[in-house]
């Protein structure tokens, strides 16, 4: 009776469904085709038999273990795995003393470390020898970018391979699979329709552990309700109860964190307002503090509008400081309504542009000292050493402007930074600089005749 399948499970000892539907060979294997398609690397290196150390780097559930396990089953090596969160030196020593023992009996192990990017330097440089000497097949996986979390020695002697989230499509495969092949829930095939499997892989985001705990889950609340006598219909009330809790994959600070925020900058900066509200809501969604985005967006306002509208500094303001008045979720309206003021506003990074000349110029030469003319004279000394001689004060002239007069160091005359685009008002700013310019020429000009 299916009643006494989980009961049972204790006396065989319980394994996870995604434990024990795990693939044992390449064409069990859903998703990443771009790596075991038939001529991919990853296949390729397998069905050679010559496998060098890899890092997978993925998010969650997309088969980085599984893929180990699978490179440890083609080689016929020995398999140790370790967590990094739970393991230290002392454990990669006595790894890699088993590691030398199956050495001498002629068979090679592999080395897997899950989410190796918790390991700092030091345990990282504990294995590297022994992966440089051929000890170990080094096989990490990792949630986070390597370029980032890993020393760069690692980095050389390993080759990266990328997995993807899986499609709905994909995580369907897996459930029915499991659905068809798993001894202990294979009874409860029946109560699963297409439907009901793509909500429990719609919500699982691309997770397959994820969806099959779900899918086992869902087959032991049937057989609980059954022990009880009770009719279960896989309707909504069932499955608004079984899906509890966010779906989506969002890790702040991670790498999933600033690839959302990079989409919305470039979303703003390329005036798409309708990609901008989606990465918007896909960080709210995922639990992003909102007045974080409300910081960044006031960065963008700077970076990305500047001049050629700068009410978007005064509008991201605004909506930062309704926020926080408001609170959510009524304030992050706020925010929404500044991001899509920015995505259709005119664009100009002149000023960022400028600001970074300027910033790089200063570095590069020496302390330039302030003309005599620009220097304050409030003291009856600094008079008579002609500090302020010759400053001509602009408001003097009617047209509030001094053609001729130089505001930089005589060594750096020429220096030019800030080239306003023919956008937004900066069409007014140029045209203003160009005739202060032209200005400025005729005065050389008058002087020099």
């Amino acid at each position: 009776m299916t009643e006494d399948l989980f009961a049972n499970q204790e006396r065989k000892g319980y394994r996870p469904l995604a434990d024990r539907v795990r693939p044992q060979h390449i064409d069990e294997f859903h998703g990443q085709e771009h790596l075991l398609a038939q001529g991919k690397p990853l296949r390729s290196m397998l069905e050679a038999g010559r496998f060098h150390s890899v890092i997978f780097w993925g998010p969650p559930g997309v088969g980085k273990t599984t893929l180990a396990l699978l490179v440890s089953r083609y080689l016929n090596a020995h398999f140790i795995s370790l967590s990094a969160v739970l393991s230290g030196v002392k454990e990669i020593r006595q790894a890699i003393d088993e590691a030398r023992h199956q050495k001498q009996a002629g068979r090679d192990t592999i080395l897997f470390i899950d989410e190796v990017h918790r390991f700092n330097k030091s345990q990282q440089d504990a294995f590297l020898p022994h992966v440089e000497d051929g000890t170990v097949i080094f096989i990490g996986a990792t949630t986070e970018n390597p370029s980032f979390e890993l020393n760069g020695a690692l980095l050389s002697r390993a080759r990266v391979f990328v997995l993807n989230s899986l499609s709905s499509e994909k995580l369907q495969e897996i459930l029915k699979q499991a659905l068809q092949q798993d001894e202990e829930i294979s009874a409860f095939r029946n109560s699963f329709n297409d439907d009901t499997l793509k909500k429990l892989a719609d919500f699982s985001d691309g997770d397959a552990r994820r969806a099959l705990n779900l899918l086992q889950l869902a087959c032991e609340l049937i057989s609980a309700q059954q022990t009880e006598g009770k009719e279960t219909v896989l309707d909504d009330e069932f499955l608004s109860a079984l899906l509890t809790g966010s779906s989506r994959r969002f890790d702040k600070g991670g790498d999933l964190f600033y690839e959302q925020i990079s989409a919305l900058h470039k979303a703003v900066r390329g005036s798409s307002p309708d990609a901008s509200l989606y990465w918007f809501a896909r960080m709210i969604d995922g639990g992003c503090d909102p007045l974080y985005l409300a910081r960044r967006v006031l960065r963008m306002a700077s970076e990305d509008i500047g001049n050629a509208d700068p009410r978007a500094l005064s509008i991201c303001l605004d909506a930062w400081n309704t926020y926080e008045r408001l609170g959510s979720p009524e304030g992050e309206l706020a925010i929404a309504q500044a991001i899509v003021y920015l995505a259709c506003a005119p664009k100009s990074n002149a000023v960022y542009m400028a600001s970074k000349q300027a910033f790089s110029f200063v570095r590069e030469n020496q302390s330039f000292g302030v003309p005599m003319h620009l220097r304050n004279a409030p003291t009856q000394l600094l008079k008579d050493m002609d500090y302020g001689e010759d400053y001509r004060y602009a408001h003097d002239d009617e047209s509030g402007f001094i053609a001729g007069e130089n505001y930089m160091p005589e060594e750096a005359s020429d220096f030019q930074c800030y080239f306003p685009v023919e956008r937004g008002l900066e069409v007014k700013i140029k045209e203003k600089l160009l005739y202060y310019r032209k200005l400025n020429e005729q005065s050389k000009w008058k002087r020099f005749k």
